[in-house]
């Protein structure tokens, strides 16, 4: 009996090897962050490096992403963080929703939940580490990035709306 499960699992684990998916890699940036805002090198190297991966319209994929079931959860890992922000597509939104990631980007880094721990697991990705002094870079250029929207922009257009209560019945 064991042998019988242990080889329909097996052949579902290779089965799955060839279920393709589309991978997150090559779509240009169309309205990349740096089009609107100024990215000095230093914070530009800790973005790429710890950030963009999972941020942006390429990701770079590690050797085992090609091992399935592993690479079905990275793919969705870096889907979902694209849906919360991605710095190719930043300048496409209102400049409240801009000046709202910017918030974020800011309470994220500085409650260390960003990189995530998995991201950064076992020295996988060893670059993305974060000093204290990397996340502080990261932290006083998006405030800057915030109080330049605050002085260029009146304030009403930095404010996200909130959304109406759907009607009573």
């Amino acid at each position: 009996m064991l042998k019988k499960i242990g080889l329909v699992l097996l052949v579902i684990l290779v089965a799955i090897q060839f279920i393709p998916y589309e991978k997150n890699e090559g779509k240009p940036a169309e309205h990349p962050i740096s089009g609107s805002y100024d990215i000095p090198d230093n914070v530009n190297k800790l973005l790429v490096n710890a950030c963009n991966n999972c941020h942006t319209n390429t990701s770079e994929y590690p050797w085992y992403a090609s091992i399935e079931p592993v690479g079905y959860w990275l793919n969705d890992h870096i889907q979902e963080g694209k849906g919360h922000l991605n710095f190719d597509e930043f300048t496409n939104r209102p400049l409240a929703w801009q000046n709202h990631k910017l918030e974020e980007t800011i309470e994220m880094v500085e409650e260390k939940e960003m990189p995530l721990d998995s991201y950064t697991y076992l020295g996988l990705h060893p670059e993305a580490k974060l000093s204290d002094a990397d996340r502080q870079v990261i932290i006083d250029w998006a405030k800057d990035q915030m109080a330049y929207l605050k002085a260029t922009y009146p304030a009403d257009s930095l404010v996200m709306k909130r959304r109406s209560p759907p009607p009573a019945e």
